[in-house]
């Protein structure tokens, strides 16, 4: 399996039209965003950034497909997903999307292999499919000789690699990370880096929602919300690169 897909390099991957989200509160109506337009091109490491309540994780679920905005236009690689229903955002989700959360989110019974496997349980891959690209996921972030270890005998670390490849493994068109490094220390959080850092140069698309500015300086490009809108759209002219890097 090559991680990653071949992207039309035509146009954008990610095209937000004038966004906007309202939630609504009982009798109070909140704007969530507010005319957001963006795009995001094939290829790109893309950072989110903004204090809470500024609207990143609401632009995160509707980039992800786990929501849908009140109005304006989502183009997926060219797709207009922005008014699909339920079943077609889940298969969108499914085949398209990479997640990874601050909290791992693995099965505590299973092993990495099996916590890995899961998405291609769900999408129905012949089971020796699943295991071979599995496996190559997961030596992909570096833990080829922990395949078989449970949640419990890995590090904060080696769980959030695992839920990395777990992200990986149905080739999704975008991968997108919730303040990936947050429930970790500092080491742990740099080899978080060095292994995304490492799939963006490997020429997957990567946007990671964070709080912490130097987290953002690993990546391409920054993306500054407040008040549920795009205040600010700027280049990294020198990422930092993550260390250590795995051994």
């Amino acid at each position: 399996m090559t991680v990653g897909r071949t992207l039309p390099a035509a146009g954008p991957l990610v095209a937000l039209r004038d966004i906007t989200k309202v939630y609504q509160m009982g009798r109070v109506t909140v704007p969530a965003l507010q005319g957001v337009s963006l795009e995001i091109a094939p290829g790109q490491f893309v950072a989110i950034m903004g204090p809470s309540g500024s609207g990143k994780s609401t632009l995160m679920n509707l980039i992800g497909c786990l929501d849908r905005p009140s109005s304006g236009t989502y183009l997926l690689d060219g797709q207009d997903v922005s008014r699909l229903d339920d079943d077609e955002l889940a298969d969108i989700r499914n085949r398209r999307i990479g997640f990874v959360f601050q909290t791992f989110n693995l099965l505590s019974r299973y092993t990495a292999l099996r916590n890995v496997e899961m998405p291609m349980i769900y999408a129905t891959v012949p089971r020796a499919e699943r295991r071979r690209r599995a496996l190559r996921a997961l030596e992909q972030v570096g833990l080829a000789a922990r395949v078989q270890h449970t949640p419990q005998e890995l590090s904060g670390g080696e769980q959030q690699r695992v839920a990395i490849a777990r992200a990986l493994v149905n080739e999704p068109a975008i991968l997108l990370a919730d303040e990936p490094t947050g429930n970790l220390d500092s080491r742990s959080g740099e080899e978080i880096l060095a292994v995304v850092q490492d799939l963006n140069a490997r020429g997957i698309t990567i946007a990671v929602v964070t709080h912490d500015r130097d987290v953002a300086q690993h990546a391409r490009r920054i993306l500054q919300l407040r008040d549920g809108r795009l205040v600010r759209d700027e280049p990294v002219p020198q990422p930092l690169v993550a260390r250590p890097a795995l051994a």
